[in-house]
């Protein structure tokens, strides 16, 4: 079971993919489309070329526990995905995972430039490894 990690961004989104048995995400890419049509094309492009069979799309909550504007945005952009792709689309909770990745490069000493290239590919590992580790205690891989 290879599953898709997408972390949404109006200027970046973030790419990662697990490995078959569903254990272990890997960045992918940080693709810089702004036009969803055209980001959503790209994303199915990578789910056809990597084999998925199932994407996890952060959702952007409020430290509350609430959705904003950005979490209706990301759940439109997620339908789109989903209509293109023909996979079934599951939304991760995504509070903290951005300052979780700085931390993280911080901890490697990756900064500048570097980071802005990789940070949300590192966010996308984030969500899609928390889905794989509640999917295998759940008993779901």
């Amino acid at each position: 079971m290879i599953v898709l990690g997408v972390d949404y961004g109006d200027a970046r989104t973030g790419v990662a993919v697990s490995d078959a048995s569903g254990t272990l995400a890997t960045g992918v890419c940080v693709l810089t489309e702004r036009r969803a049509e055209v980001l959503a094309d790209k994303i199915a492009a990578l789910a056809a070329e990597k084999g998925a069979s199932t994407l996890v799309l952060g959702l952007p909550k409020n430290m509350d526990g609430s959705c904003g504007f950005r979490a209706e945005a990301c759940r439109a952009f997620g339908a789109l995905l989903a209509e293109k792709t023909g996979l079934p689309l599951v939304y991760r909770d995504e509070r903290l995972t951005t300052v979780q990745a700085h931390r993280l490069l911080n901890d490697v000493n990756v900064r500048g430039k570097k980071r802005k290239n990789v940070v949300d590919a590192v966010a996308a590992e984030l969500i899609l490894q928390d889905y794989l580790d509640s999917a295998e205690k759940e008993g779901k891989t």
